[in-house]
Formats: C-alpha cells, structure tokens, sequence
C-alpha cells in the first residue's frame, strides 16, 4: 500500500481552526502547496469543514482539515461552529491560526483551552507577519509562530513544528502483527456476496493481509465455504482464523476448537484502542426491554444493500435473540450524535475509516452519558454463544473471556 493509498484512519489529522478571515484558507493553501481552500477578504468564506488527504513531509499520509471561522454569527453560523468542534473529535494536531495584527482574541483563547481539555497538541501561527514590524514577529515560543501566509515567510519552519507534535506510540498495538509470529498461518474468511465492494477487499481484511505480511506470516484468504477445504489442505494447524463478523456461526462450527478464531470487527475495536468498552457494552444485549431504542452507528457513509448488516441483518438477530420490541435507529459518517440519553445501546461498526481519536471520543461521549456502547463484532460473538471464543486469542482476554 503506497502513501497515496493509506486509509483515512491511518492518517494523521490535521486540523486548521481560528476566527474568521484570520487567514486560515492562505495558511492551509501555504503549509500544502496547493488550492485545497477558497481564499477570500469576504469573512466566512469556509462554510464547511475542508478535507483533503494528501502526504506532507516531513510528516507523510496526512488529512488536512479547514474548519469555518468559530467566530461566525448568526443560525447558519452557529451551525458552522457545531461543525468546527466536531473536528476536534478526529483531530491529532491543531493549527490555530491568529491575525498577527489583531491578536488572540477571546474565541482564540477558547479554542485553546478546547484543546487542553481534549489534549490536543496544538501549534499557534500568528499569520500576516509581512504586516508586522520585525520585533514583533521575531518571538517565536515553543507552540507560536509567526509566518505570512502572503510571501511563504516560515511556512517550512512550520511544518517541521507540525511534524515534532505528531506523537509516536511505540507501545501501540497491530492489527493482529503483534499475536502472530514468522511462519504462522493466518486463514482470513471472507464472504464475497451483494454488500462486498467490486473488485477488491474491504479495509480491514486488506490490512489484515498487511499486517500478518509484515509480521512475517502467510496469508490463506477463503470464503466461508472453502473454509474446510483449506483447515484439510494445510500441512499444519493455523495460528488463527479471522472471520467476517457476518459468517461468525459457520466459520465457528467448522474450526476446530483449539484453533484460535475471532473476527476483524473485534481486532480492529482492539487496534482502535475500544475493546474494554466493547466488552462491558455488549453485556447490555441481555438487559434490553420492550420499546429500548438502540442507534447502529456506521463510521463511513456508503450505499445501503438489502441484505445491510447494520440496517437490516443486526436488528433481525437482535430481535430474535432478545424476543423484544426494540426500535433501531442509525447514523453514518460524521453524524454522530452528541446527545445519545435516549438509547439503550448503540452497536458501532468497527471503525476502519475513523481514526482512534474519533473513535475513542465516540466511547467517550457514549461513557459520559452513561449508555453501553460495543461494535458489529462484539454482538454477533454474543448473541451466537462465542464470544468468550472470540476474546481468547487476545492476551488481554485469554484467561477471563468476556467476565
């Protein structure tokens, strides 16, 4: 997978935030090197929040973000600004942007507490430094800088600050590297049918496949029912077999219960760093009532098939195994609500286009209001009677299943 080719949740975000007409499209365009925004004198000219995935060295896959000025006025503005906060959700590093003529103002200073509170690292660029004398612009501290956006003035030395926020995680865990070791073989189960993306895999299974090649390990890659063909064929015991959530049953009556098996939902909610929620949020399935409300939750936006598995087959099973009355509701893509008191659950699928940070703030809103939150993955192991199985491969779980 080259740069150009690395999925969103693998990105680091980037988010460029300030008050209207401070510069904020002139700096993005500069830090980029290209027209990723409108640059106009007219305040609010961003309306919406700007994406755009593109490499940025020194830092390489980025997704750059240019948020509407979070001093806009009016309905239409107080929109902007909701849409402006939800961008910190994902953001990795904040850039904000100040009129160095002007100064901090106090939205500025909001926003820098906004990032405090969600720890955030953050860099402040004082643009229009062109229009400053030379003391003014030559103070540069730890997390300030001035450039001008105009004349290109510092917008290197600004990107190599950028790049010395990024955070590396050494202790973070792979996909499913780090439970594989040179040699081992993976069988990876994955069902081609009316929801399956034309031509090609879909994002966990190709990083799936990735990862256990870096490790080192060799990939057997099978739908569900050539499952028992490849276990006979293979001179020696898989180290694990990695199903699609939907063939968990099947993929579970025909490996052999001292084959590891789990699923890429519940590696990638591990990988994502919201398994422990997950586990205590699947619980839930057994406690749920006539009339609960329960919002599945999709991290991409994509169109619905007949056979959709957060819209038609999890609401089926749910109901089935629960012999309830229970009502579904759904959300894609960013709408994620931030109100969530009315829900007895939400079931989130795994996450693959959304970074950590959005997901982990996804827990998060979730944990605060106190409503159990778990993924695909999760509630299908459950209401199939494997979950425990499907932990066992994890050293977090191995002893203690889903206790």
């Amino acid at each position: 997978m080259g740069l150009n080719d690395t999925p969103m949740g693998e990105r680091i975000h980037i988010g460029f935030f300030g008050r209207r007409n401070a510069g904020k499209s002139s700096v993005v365009n500069a830090v980029t090197g290209q027209q990723i925004a409108i640059v106009s004198n007219t305040p609010g000219t961003t309306t919406d929040p700007v994406y755009k995935s593109m490499e940025l060295l020194p830092l390489g896959p980025v997704e750059i973000i240019d948020t509407p000025g979070i001093d806009d006025e009016g309905e239409l503005g107080e929109m902007r600004i909701r849409s402006t906060r939800q961008v910190l959700a994902k953001t990795d590093i904040a850039v904000l942007v100040v009129d160095g003529e002007k100064g901090m103002g106090n939205a500025d200073h909001d926003l820098v507490n906004l990032f405090k509170e969600k720890n955030i690292s953050y860099i402040i660029v004082m643009n229009k430094a062109d229009l400053l004398i030379p003391a003014m612009r030559a103070v540069n501290q730890d997390n300030v800088i001035y450039v001008s956006a105009k004349n290109n003035d510092n917008i290197n030395e600004l990107k190599e600050r950028i790049a010395h926020l990024t955070k590396t995680d050494e202790t973070k865990l792979k996909l499913v590297g780090d439970l594989i070791g040179p040699g081992d073989i993976c069988i990876l189960v994955t069902p081609v049918d009316a929801a399956a993306p034309k031509g090609r895999l879909i994002l966990p299974q190709q990083q799936a496949i990735r990862d256990i090649l870096d490790a080192g390990g060799v990939n057997v890659v099978v739908q569900e029912d050539r499952l028992k063909d490849a276990l006979q064929s293979l001179g020696r015991k898989p180290k694990i077999v990695i199903t699609d959530s939907q063939a968990f049953e099947k993929v579970n009556s025909e490996t052999p219960s001292d084959i590891p098996l789990t699923s890429f939902s519940i590696l990638m909610s591990r990988y994502k760093g919201t398994l422990n929620a997950s586990v205590k949020g699947v619980r839930k399935i057994d406690e749920l009532k006539d009339g609960d409300i329960i919002l599945m939750s999709e991290g991409c936006t994509h169109h619905r098939q007949c056979g959709d598995i957060g819209t038609v087959k999890l609401p089926k099973w749910i109901r089935e195994y629960t012999k309830k009355d229970i009502t579904f509701e759904s959300s894609s893509g960013m709408s994620f609500p931030t109100d969530l008191s009315k829900y007895a659950l939400v079931i989130h699928c795994g996450g693959c286009m959304l970074n950590e940070r959005e997901m982990r703030s996804r827990i998060g809103v979730a944990e605060t209001q106190n409503v159990p939150i778990t993924n695909y993955g999760m509630a299908i192991a459950k209401m199939k009677g494997i979950l425990d199985r499907s932990l066992s491969p994890l050293p977090e779980f191995a002893s203690e299943g889903s206790r």
